[in-house]
């Protein structure tokens, strides 16, 4: 058996529907993919030891050899970029870690899923019922006054964030070594770079060029200072434990995060201090024709709380502000 064989081998029936969804996600079919001479040859010496692998898991098999280990010209890495809307510029790597994550992704149960039809909007949420409509389910909800007693809508700014991330500080220093930074479609590489940008692209003015980034804060003297702000959401009762660590989000309208799912431990929440974000949600690919997809807007003041892991999820922000959200994880 040849090595390419022994590896298909290995592949599982869900690893195989993964397989099959990246490349579908790339705008691939399986016809083209089985068509290329490379794999019939492939499953030429594979069929007749194993006449239950199908032409796509061979074929993804080799595509993803081929992405990861083969040359490619720059006409090519454009397309790899354009197929997932991305610009080419800045970037440093054609797959990421979370794109391989994704990939070999534990599939999930559809039946969690395929009763949702929508985000449910939630004012003078309980504790009991958020433990169990909520907290731990696939329903997303967005609660409309998740912010009581908060002053981080008066507080949060661009320039709040400067001063705490300021050039001397040991928030910035350990922003580098500690936590973690998304770029996502810009040209920074860390906090230090956003927070030095002109003034005139922070305040949108016309001709500047758009962003959007997101940071994990890791440091206890910037989440003293947060903290004065914002607290664990009222819904959320106490026996829940939350996570020490904040995720912060910042842009300027017309932009947020591509689709993407998350690889983190628990469900989290987000609260939109300032600025609209729409959010989009999709089921993974293995529940596409049992569960819906779905969308929110949320609006400052409230808080959408959702299972990251499990929806892949991507955002936009609407409007004319400046869009600031922070959020945690809770167990």
């Amino acid at each position: 058996m040849t090595a390419a064989a022994a590896a298909a081998r290995k592949l599982s029936r869900e690893e195989v529907a993964e397989l099959v969804a990246l490349a579908l996600r790339s705008g691939l079919s399986e016809r083209d993919i089985a068509g290329l001479a490379s794999v019939q040859k492939l499953l030429g010496r594979c069929r007749s030891r194993r006449r239950g692998l199908g032409p796509t898991a061979a074929a993804l098999v080799l595509l993803l050899l081929l992405l990861l280990c083969a040359p490619l010209p720059q006409s090519a890495l454009r397309l790899c970029f354009w197929l997932r809307g991305l610009s080419a510029d800045g970037q440093m790597c054609v797959l990421g870690l979370p794109d391989l994550h994704n990939t070999f992704r534990r599939p999930l149960d559809c039946r969690v899923c395929h009763n949702i039809t929508g985000v449910d909007r939630k004012s003078n949420l309980s504790h009991e019922e958020f433990l169990r409509a909520y907290a731990y389910s696939m329903q997303p909800v967005v609660v409309e006054d998740g912010q009581r007693n908060w002053s981080a809508r008066e507080a949060f700014s661009f320039e709040f964030f400067t001063r705490i991330y300021d050039n001397d500080s040991r928030a910035l220093d350990n922003s580098g070594s500690e936590c973690q930074f998304f770029p996502y479609d810009t040209e920074f590489l860390n906090l230090g770079d956003v927070f030095s940008m002109e003034a005139g692209r922070v305040g949108m003015h016309s001709n500047a060029k758009p962003w959007y980034i997101g940071w994990s804060n890791c440091d206890s003297s910037a989440a003293s200072v947060l903290r004065q702000h914002y607290k664990r959401p009222y819904f959320i009762p106490a026996i829940s434990e939350s996570s020490k660590m904040d995720w912060i989000f910042m842009g300027v309208p017309g932009h947020g995060a591509h689709m993407h799912i998350d690889d983190v431990d628990n469900p989290s929440w987000q609260a939109q201090i300032r600025g609209i974000k729409h959010w989009k949600l999709e089921p993974p690919a293995e529940c596409y024709y049992e569960c819906s997809s779905l969308e929110a807007i949320v609006y400052p003041g409230q808080i959408i709380v959702l299972d990251t892991n499990k929806w892949f999820h991507e955002t936009h922000i609407l409007g004319e502000e400046l869009s600031i959200t922070i959020g945690s994880e809770y167990d």
